[in-house]
């Protein structure tokens, strides 16, 4: 048999279907070899087996269960009904196709094609790797606010079973300015009129309006709300505290054991909430008015298709939503046996993102057309109030008005809520875990998960303070919407025009054994990197200070919010100038080439399969090194 050239067959993994995941590349013993670095001796080490999911299915349930959230049955609905209706519809479907999906398989092709989770991923670029830290500090910093909200749903979800619901009538302590949610015609009548004038929403002003019993509620019993923090936030509520010891303890137990326990929670916490919803779907549009509420969700208001703020909103809520650019997805992904068919699961997962979100919507609006119909108004816009404070305020309130038993409806949709949050949170602290073992694989997953929920649980106390909202809100704004997008953007231009994406495609070709179109091609070299820059620049140039309910805050609150705002970006320098000084080239201009060329370690975790990888792409990449710039990118976008 010739030795100098033969075809091989991938031995990586067995696939799902139990059928090998071979495919035949040709190797040719003459390559040229990679470059040194200082990753030899690691390169040389036979690498700890990495766990996988214990069936592909897992993996799909899983990043259901992420990506399906929150913000697609709280959120998602009144972004809509803000920007156009169904109007926004339009561009949120384009954002899906150009942006979410592509982003999607993306990074769920690099993390299981290396096995490696968010952070370590960027071995295939080691002067990008600021890019991962700073989504791993990002992601923790979401987990943190996130495990406070379900706190926040879980105390909800247990004064659901009272009778009556205690936010719907007024108490003697909220004063005269209070109006029951539960039905009164000739109260709503009140508030009405009183929300026709204009309003200053602050807590001074609530002596001047009516207010109903919700979000009294919310304000008075639940948060303790401060007027402002320019004295400080306060002491965490007590029973806020017990929710928020659950939640980290949900998701501690769940995570213990990595992949092999969180996998088998995923059925329930994917599929549960789509039977909720099926429910309270079904007993929304066999109320009087259902399909009122409905028409007025989906009704399009052509004037706002051309707004860029509705285009803006479609970015943010696919990008959002889908939680791309986080490295929730690369983690998730990096567990997968190597043949995985990851491009069905990225269709399926965005694809069922979008259509809960319409079924939320339908459910949300046929219950308020409902309401509308009960009150005697037109106006469905009126029966809510859209805003932060939607999920415990206008849900409740709206909740409250049912004449028969409010109780079954608040304790579905809150435990929906509730396992909702508990499956999003499962990602992002599974992607702090991963980060930090892929750095110390001699760290226990159950004694690292155990760290991160104690010292999370901590964070977490100050944003169910009498200021927690103020802080919620200004972590959110300055450790998520500020740092994604440019992290976001480094990663596709990372991923697309430094490691390539005609490699990146050669990849995927050599571990699905399947050619990449020309759709996925240019999405990942030219259109979803501009439209992304181009978000970027419109977030920038329309930035205004950050308000809660038009309060200010102090200025020791935005000097905090600017410095993690600082930290996560300038991970981007510091992990470059790292990557520079560490490669082992003799000369500036020999490390700076080094530190932006895949470490030699860099490709599938076998380590058969992983040689055979790399003299498989050297020699695909050696025939048009050396002709020019323009046939460089020509070759980079369409091969």
């Amino acid at each position: 048999m010739d030795t100098t050239q033969r075809n091989h067959q991938n031995l990586a993994f067995v696939g799902d279907d139990g059928r090998s995941t071979a495919s035949t590349v040709e190797i040719s013993t003459n390559s040229p070899a990679l470059r040194d670095n200082s990753d030899d001796q690691e390169a040389a080490k036979v690498p700890e087996e990495r766990a996988t999911w214990g069936k592909g299915v897992e993996f799909l349930m899983s990043c259901i269960a992420m990506s399906v959230g929150l913000g697609n049955v709280w959120r998602f609905p009144f972004t809509a009904l803000d920007n156009g209706g169904g109007a926004f519809l339009i561009p949120y479907l384009i954002v899906l196709f150009l942006i979410g999906k592509p982003i999607y398989y993306l990074e769920m092709v690099i993390g299981q094609f290396s096995s490696r989770g968010s952070v370590k991923v960027f071995d295939l670029c080691p002067a990008m790797k600021g890019v991962g830290a700073g989504q791993a500090f990002q992601v923790f910093m979401l987990s943190t606010y996130y495990a406070a909200l379900v706190a926040i749903i879980g105390r909800y979800f247990i004064e659901s079973f009272r009778n009556p619901l205690p936010w719907s009538t007024c108490r003697a302590e909220w004063g005269i300015h209070c109006i029951n949610s539960a039905p009164d015609a000739s109260n709503w009548s009140r508030v009405e009129s009183d929300d026709q004038r204009p309003q200053n929403n602050t807590m001074k002003s609530q002596n001047d309006r009516v207010i109903t019993s919700s979000e009294w509620y919310f304000v008075k019993e639940v948060l303790h709300e401060k007027p402002n923090i320019e004295e400080g936030i306060g002491l965490p509520n007590w029973e806020l505290v017990i929710g928020l010891f659950i939640a980290w303890s949900c998701v501690f137990f769940i995570i213990r054991r990595g992949v092999k326990s969180s996998g088998k929670a995923s059925y329930f916490l994917a599929l549960f909430p789509y039977v909720i919803m099926g429910v309270l779907l079904v007993r929304a549009v066999t109320l009087p008015g259902s399909i009122d509420g409905i028409y007025y969700f989906i009704k399009p208001q052509w004037g706002k298709i051309l707004d860029p703020k509705v285009w803006y909103a479609a970015v943010t809520q696919c990008f959002y939503s889908l939680s791309v650019c986080f490295g929730n997805i690369i983690m998730y992904s990096s567990f997968n046996k190597f043949g995985h068919n990851v491009h069905r699961d990225a269709t399926i997962v965005t694809g069922l993102d979008t259509m809960t979100s319409l079924l939320a919507g339908f459910t949300i609006f046929g219950i308020l057309g409902h309401l509308a119909h009960e009150i005697g108004t037109d106006d469905i816009g009126s029966v809510v109030k859209g805003g932060a404070g939607l999920a415990f305020i206008s849900y409740p309130d709206a909740i409250a008005k049912f004449k028969n038993l409010p109780q079954i409806f608040s304790v579905l949709f809150f435990l929906m809520l509730f396992v909702l949050g508990i499956g999003s949170n499962i990602a992002m602290t599974s992607c702090s875990v991963t980060a930090i073992r892929d750095r110390f694989p001699n760290f226990g997953q159950w004694q690292c998960s155990l760290l991160i929920a104690v010292v999370s649980f901590f964070i977490g106390l100050m944003y169910i303070t009498p200021g927690g909202q103020y802080m919620l809100t200004l972590v959110d704004f300055f450790g998520a919407s500020m740092i994604a997008l440019v992290l976001g953007i480094a990663e596709l231009y990372t991923i697309g025009w430094i490691y390539g994406t005609d490699r990146l495609c050669k990849d995927i070709e050599f571990m699905l054994g399947r050619k990449v179109g020309l759709y996925w091609r240019l999405c990942w070299s030219i259109i979803t990197p501009l439209i992304m820059t181009v978000i970027l620049i419109y977030f920038y140039a329309t930035y205004q200070p950050l308000t809660y309910n038009n309060i200010v805050y102090p200025n020791w609150a935005y000097s905090i919010g600017w410095l993690i705002t600082a930290f996560g970006i300038l991970q981007l320098p510091i992990w470059m100038i790292v990557a520079i000084v560490r490669d082992p080239g003799q000369t500036l201009g020999a490390k700076i080439r080094g530190a932006f060329t895949p470490k030699k370690n860099w490709g599938p975790s076998d380590p058969l399969l992983r040689e055979q990888y790399h003299k498989e792409i050297e020699n695909e990449l050696t025939p048009k090194r050396g002709q020019g710039i323009w046939a460089a990118i020509k070759q980079n976008i369409f091969g």
